[in-house]
Protein backbone atom coordinates (compact mmCIF):
# COMPACT_ATOMS: atom_id res chain seq x y z
CA UNK A 1 0.00 0.00 0.00
CA UNK A 2 2.96 2.35 0.67
CA UNK A 3 2.22 5.95 1.65
CA UNK A 4 -1.49 6.73 1.25
CA UNK A 5 -2.38 10.15 -0.16
CA UNK A 6 -5.91 11.50 0.26
CA UNK A 7 -6.78 14.60 -1.74
CA UNK A 8 -8.05 16.23 -4.89
CA UNK A 9 -7.39 16.14 -8.62
CA UNK A 10 -7.35 19.38 -10.59
CA UNK A 11 -6.75 20.28 -14.20
CA UNK A 12 -4.25 23.16 -14.21
CA UNK A 13 -4.53 25.74 -16.98
CA UNK A 14 -1.31 27.76 -16.96
CA UNK A 15 -0.44 30.83 -19.04
CA UNK A 16 3.14 32.04 -19.64
CA UNK A 17 3.99 35.44 -21.25
CA UNK A 18 6.34 35.61 -24.22
CA UNK A 19 7.50 39.17 -23.48
CA UNK A 20 7.45 41.42 -20.42
CA UNK A 21 4.36 40.58 -18.38
CA UNK A 22 1.76 43.39 -18.16
CA UNK A 23 -0.54 42.72 -15.16
CA UNK A 24 -3.46 44.83 -16.44
CA UNK A 25 -2.96 44.33 -20.17
CA UNK A 26 -3.07 41.70 -22.89
CA UNK A 27 -0.15 39.28 -22.91
CA UNK A 28 0.83 37.06 -25.81
CA UNK A 29 2.25 33.72 -24.76
CA UNK A 30 1.55 30.03 -24.43
CA UNK A 31 -1.13 28.13 -22.50
CA UNK A 32 -0.65 24.64 -21.06
CA UNK A 33 -3.14 22.12 -19.65
CA UNK A 34 -1.66 19.73 -17.09
CA UNK A 35 -2.92 17.39 -14.40
CA UNK A 36 -2.66 19.00 -10.97
CA UNK A 37 -4.12 19.21 -7.52
CA UNK A 38 -2.11 19.03 -4.30
CA UNK A 39 -2.99 15.42 -3.54
CA UNK A 40 -2.48 14.20 -7.09
CA UNK A 41 0.87 15.97 -7.37
CA UNK A 42 2.09 14.55 -4.05
CA UNK A 43 1.08 11.02 -5.07
CA UNK A 44 2.96 11.28 -8.37
CA UNK A 45 6.01 12.81 -6.64
CA UNK A 46 6.20 9.85 -4.27
CA UNK A 47 5.80 7.43 -7.17
CA UNK A 48 8.58 9.22 -9.04
CA UNK A 49 10.88 8.37 -6.14
CA UNK A 50 10.22 4.70 -7.03
CA UNK A 51 8.02 4.21 -4.00
CA UNK A 52 4.54 2.79 -4.49
CA UNK A 53 1.89 5.15 -3.06
CA UNK A 54 -1.87 4.71 -2.99
CA UNK A 55 -4.08 7.63 -4.02
CA UNK A 56 -7.58 7.99 -2.56
CA UNK A 57 -9.46 10.53 -4.66
CA UNK A 58 -12.07 11.28 -7.31
CA UNK A 59 -12.09 12.05 -11.03
CA UNK A 60 -14.94 13.11 -13.29
CA UNK A 61 -16.46 11.35 -16.28
CA UNK A 62 -14.53 13.35 -18.87
CA UNK A 63 -11.58 12.27 -20.93
CA UNK A 64 -9.38 14.19 -18.50
CA UNK A 65 -10.55 11.90 -15.70
CA UNK A 66 -9.67 8.79 -17.67
CA UNK A 67 -6.29 10.28 -18.57
CA UNK A 68 -5.50 11.13 -14.93
CA UNK A 69 -5.97 7.51 -13.87
CA UNK A 70 -4.02 6.20 -16.86
CA UNK A 71 -1.04 8.45 -16.14
CA UNK A 72 -1.00 7.63 -12.42
CA UNK A 73 -1.09 3.91 -13.21
CA UNK A 74 1.83 4.37 -15.59
CA UNK A 75 3.76 5.95 -12.71
CA UNK A 76 2.88 2.92 -10.53
CA UNK A 77 0.44 4.71 -8.25
CA UNK A 78 -2.23 2.40 -6.81
CA UNK A 79 -5.48 3.84 -8.22
CA UNK A 80 -7.85 1.20 -6.80
CA UNK A 81 -9.49 3.79 -4.55
CA UNK A 82 -10.12 6.52 -7.13
CA UNK A 83 -13.84 6.77 -7.90
CA UNK A 84 -15.49 8.46 -10.88
CA UNK A 85 -18.16 11.04 -10.00
CA UNK A 86 -19.92 13.86 -11.81
CA UNK A 87 -18.03 16.76 -10.18
CA UNK A 88 -14.95 14.91 -9.04
CA UNK A 89 -12.23 17.21 -10.42
CA UNK A 90 -11.40 20.88 -9.94
CA UNK A 91 -9.85 23.49 -12.22
CA UNK A 92 -6.99 25.87 -11.44
CA UNK A 93 -6.42 28.79 -13.81
CA UNK A 94 -3.12 30.63 -13.34
CA UNK A 95 -1.10 33.32 -15.10
CA UNK A 96 2.66 33.51 -14.48
CA UNK A 97 5.00 36.49 -14.58
CA UNK A 98 8.47 36.56 -16.11
CA UNK A 99 10.06 35.26 -12.89
CA UNK A 100 7.99 32.08 -12.97
CA UNK A 101 5.78 33.16 -10.06
CA UNK A 102 1.99 33.11 -10.08
CA UNK A 103 0.67 36.61 -10.86
CA UNK A 104 -3.00 35.69 -10.47
CA UNK A 105 -5.12 32.56 -10.18
CA UNK A 106 -8.70 31.33 -9.86
CA UNK A 107 -9.66 27.93 -8.51
CA UNK A 108 -12.86 25.91 -8.89
CA UNK A 109 -12.95 23.23 -6.20
CA UNK A 110 -14.40 19.75 -6.81
CA UNK A 111 -17.01 18.00 -4.69
CA UNK A 112 -14.91 15.62 -2.58
CA UNK A 113 -17.64 14.32 -0.24
CA UNK A 114 -17.82 10.92 -2.01
CA UNK A 115 -14.38 10.23 -0.48
CA UNK A 116 -16.33 9.73 2.77
CA UNK A 117 -18.03 6.75 1.11
CA UNK A 118 -14.66 5.39 -0.07
CA UNK A 119 -13.30 5.53 3.48
CA UNK A 120 -16.46 4.04 4.98
CA UNK A 121 -16.26 1.12 2.55
CA UNK A 122 -12.50 0.56 2.26
CA UNK A 123 -10.92 2.60 5.06
CA UNK A 124 -9.91 -0.37 7.22
CA UNK A 125 -7.99 -2.13 4.47
CA UNK A 126 -6.40 1.14 3.28
CA UNK A 127 -5.15 2.24 6.69
CA UNK A 128 -4.18 -1.22 7.93
CA UNK A 129 -1.72 -1.58 5.05
CA UNK A 130 -0.54 2.06 4.88
CA UNK A 131 3.04 3.06 5.74
CA UNK A 132 1.72 6.55 6.59
CA UNK A 133 -0.99 8.95 5.41
CA UNK A 134 -0.86 12.36 3.73
CA UNK A 135 -4.06 14.38 3.74
CA UNK A 136 -4.99 17.85 2.52
CA UNK A 137 -6.16 19.65 5.66
CA UNK A 138 -8.53 21.93 3.72
CA UNK A 139 -10.78 19.19 2.34
CA UNK A 140 -14.20 18.48 3.85
CA UNK A 141 -14.34 18.07 7.63
CA UNK A 142 -16.16 14.74 7.40
CA UNK A 143 -13.23 13.33 5.40
CA UNK A 144 -10.65 14.69 7.85
CA UNK A 145 -12.50 13.24 10.84
CA UNK A 146 -12.55 9.78 9.27
CA UNK A 147 -8.86 10.04 8.40
CA UNK A 148 -7.89 10.80 11.99
CA UNK A 149 -10.19 8.11 13.38
CA UNK A 150 -8.71 5.45 11.10
CA UNK A 151 -5.14 6.65 11.66
CA UNK A 152 -5.60 6.41 15.42
CA UNK A 153 -7.18 2.96 15.11
CA UNK A 154 -4.22 1.58 13.15
CA UNK A 155 -1.43 3.70 14.66
CA UNK A 156 -0.48 5.52 11.45
CA UNK A 157 1.29 8.87 11.17
CA UNK A 158 -0.63 11.62 9.38
CA UNK A 159 1.16 14.37 7.48
CA UNK A 160 -0.70 17.33 6.08
CA UNK A 161 -0.30 19.97 3.42
CA UNK A 162 -2.66 22.81 2.55
CA UNK A 163 -4.16 24.03 -0.71
CA UNK A 164 -6.38 26.81 0.67
CA UNK A 165 -5.30 28.24 4.03
CA UNK A 166 -8.51 30.24 4.47
CA UNK A 167 -10.46 26.98 4.54
CA UNK A 168 -7.77 25.25 6.60
CA UNK A 169 -8.22 27.82 9.37
CA UNK A 170 -11.61 26.24 10.03
CA UNK A 171 -9.71 22.99 10.78
CA UNK A 172 -7.26 24.64 13.19
CA UNK A 173 -8.38 22.37 16.04
CA UNK A 174 -7.18 19.36 14.00
CA UNK A 175 -3.54 20.51 14.06
CA UNK A 176 -2.79 18.61 17.28
CA UNK A 177 -3.58 15.35 15.46
CA UNK A 178 -1.16 15.99 12.58
CA UNK A 179 2.31 14.50 12.99
CA UNK A 180 3.82 17.12 10.67
CA UNK A 181 2.14 20.11 9.02
CA UNK A 182 3.83 21.80 6.05
CA UNK A 183 2.98 25.28 4.76
CA UNK A 184 4.65 28.40 3.36
CA UNK A 185 5.42 31.57 5.27
CA UNK A 186 2.31 33.43 4.09
CA UNK A 187 0.14 30.52 5.19
CA UNK A 188 1.93 30.40 8.54
CA UNK A 189 1.04 34.06 9.01
CA UNK A 190 -2.62 33.25 8.45
CA UNK A 191 -2.46 30.28 10.80
CA UNK A 192 -0.93 32.31 13.63
CA UNK A 193 -2.65 35.63 12.77
CA UNK A 194 0.52 37.58 12.09
CA UNK A 195 2.71 38.86 9.24
CA UNK A 196 6.05 37.09 8.89
CA UNK A 197 6.98 38.42 5.45
CA UNK A 198 9.88 40.52 6.79
CA UNK A 199 11.24 37.93 9.22
CA UNK A 200 14.69 36.43 8.80
CA UNK A 201 15.12 32.68 8.89
CA UNK A 202 16.64 32.94 12.37
CA UNK A 203 13.69 34.95 13.65
CA UNK A 204 11.18 32.66 11.96
CA UNK A 205 12.77 29.56 13.46
CA UNK A 206 12.38 30.95 16.98
CA UNK A 207 8.83 32.14 16.30
CA UNK A 208 7.81 28.77 14.89
CA UNK A 209 9.32 26.88 17.81
CA UNK A 210 7.38 28.98 20.32
CA UNK A 211 4.15 28.67 18.32
CA UNK A 212 4.16 24.88 17.91
CA UNK A 213 4.93 24.38 21.61
CA UNK A 214 2.14 26.74 22.65
CA UNK A 215 -0.37 25.25 20.19
CA UNK A 216 0.74 21.64 20.87
CA UNK A 217 1.34 20.95 17.19
CA UNK A 218 3.58 17.83 17.04
CA UNK A 219 5.83 19.29 14.33
CA UNK A 220 5.64 21.90 11.61
CA UNK A 221 7.71 23.10 8.66
CA UNK A 222 7.45 26.55 7.08
CA UNK A 223 8.93 27.10 3.64
CA UNK A 224 10.44 30.52 2.90
CA UNK A 225 11.13 30.39 -0.83
CA UNK A 226 14.76 31.13 -1.62
CA UNK A 227 15.53 31.35 2.11
CA UNK A 228 14.85 27.64 2.54
CA UNK A 229 12.65 26.24 5.29
CA UNK A 230 12.50 26.32 9.08
CA UNK A 231 11.20 23.49 11.21
CA UNK A 232 10.27 22.88 14.82
CA UNK A 233 8.51 20.33 16.99
CA UNK A 234 6.67 20.55 20.29
CA UNK A 235 9.64 19.03 22.15
CA UNK A 236 11.93 21.95 21.34
CA UNK A 237 13.83 20.58 18.34
CA UNK A 238 14.22 23.29 15.70
CA UNK A 239 16.36 24.15 12.73
CA UNK A 240 16.78 25.57 9.25
CA UNK A 241 17.22 23.85 5.91
CA UNK A 242 18.71 25.92 3.04
CA UNK A 243 17.09 26.03 -0.38
CA UNK A 244 18.98 24.62 -3.36
CA UNK A 245 20.63 27.29 -5.52
CA UNK A 246 18.89 26.74 -8.85
CA UNK A 247 17.35 28.88 -11.59
CA UNK A 248 13.58 29.21 -11.19
CA UNK A 249 11.38 28.59 -14.24
CA UNK A 250 8.02 27.71 -12.65
CA UNK A 251 7.17 27.33 -8.97
CA UNK A 252 3.97 25.33 -9.54
CA UNK A 253 4.06 22.08 -7.59
CA UNK A 254 7.26 22.90 -5.68
CA UNK A 255 5.42 23.01 -2.36
CA UNK A 256 3.73 19.71 -3.13
CA UNK A 257 7.07 18.09 -3.96
CA UNK A 258 8.55 19.49 -0.76
CA UNK A 259 5.71 17.96 1.24
CA UNK A 260 6.14 14.64 -0.54
CA UNK A 261 9.85 14.62 0.31
CA UNK A 262 9.18 15.45 3.96
CA UNK A 263 6.58 12.71 4.25
CA UNK A 264 8.91 10.20 2.57
CA UNK A 265 11.69 11.05 5.01
CA UNK A 266 9.55 10.94 8.16
CA UNK A 267 7.82 7.73 7.05
CA UNK A 268 11.07 5.87 6.44
CA UNK A 269 13.14 6.80 9.48
CA UNK A 270 14.64 10.25 8.86
CA UNK A 271 14.77 13.11 11.36
CA UNK A 272 12.76 16.29 10.79
CA UNK A 273 15.85 18.10 9.51
CA UNK A 274 16.82 15.23 7.20
CA UNK A 275 13.24 15.05 5.89
CA UNK A 276 13.44 18.78 5.08
CA UNK A 277 16.58 18.15 3.04
CA UNK A 278 14.75 15.53 0.97
CA UNK A 279 11.87 17.95 0.51
CA UNK A 280 14.25 20.70 -0.59
CA UNK A 281 15.88 18.38 -3.13
CA UNK A 282 12.54 17.40 -4.70
CA UNK A 283 11.27 21.01 -4.73
CA UNK A 284 14.44 22.20 -6.48
CA UNK A 285 14.01 19.53 -9.16
CA UNK A 286 10.53 20.92 -9.92
CA UNK A 287 11.21 24.67 -10.10
CA UNK A 288 13.93 24.27 -12.74
CA UNK A 289 11.29 22.98 -15.20
CA UNK A 290 7.70 23.80 -16.16
CA UNK A 291 6.56 20.43 -14.83
CA UNK A 292 4.43 20.28 -11.68
CA UNK A 293 6.06 17.12 -10.29
CA UNK A 294 9.60 15.94 -9.66
CA UNK A 295 11.56 13.77 -12.11
CA UNK A 296 12.56 10.19 -11.33
CA UNK A 297 14.78 9.47 -8.33
CA UNK A 298 15.93 6.21 -6.79
CA UNK A 299 15.29 5.86 -3.04
CA UNK A 300 19.01 5.61 -2.29
CA UNK A 301 19.55 9.03 -3.93
CA UNK A 302 17.36 10.37 -1.12
CA UNK A 303 19.37 8.56 1.53
CA UNK A 304 16.80 5.77 1.97
CA UNK A 305 17.88 2.17 2.43
CA UNK A 306 15.03 0.90 0.26
CA UNK A 307 15.21 -1.29 -2.82
CA UNK A 308 12.96 -0.61 -5.79
CA UNK A 309 10.12 -3.13 -6.07
CA UNK A 310 8.26 -3.52 -9.38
Amino acid sequence: MGIVVIGAVFVDVKGYPEANFIPTGRNAGRVEHVHGGVGRNVAEDIANCELRPTFVSLVDESGDGVDVIRKLKNHKVNTDYIWTTRDGMGTWLAVFDNDGDVAASISKRPNLLPIVDILDKHGDEIFFNADSVICEIDIDKDIIKRVFKLAKKYGKKVFSVVGNMSIALERRDFMKSIDCFVCNIQEAGLLFFDDYSEKTKEEMMEILSAKVIAAQIPSMIVTMGGEGAVYADMHGDKGWCPARNVEVKDTTGAGDSFCAGVAIGLTYGKTLGEACEIGSMLAASVIVTTESVCPRFLPRELGLDIDVVD
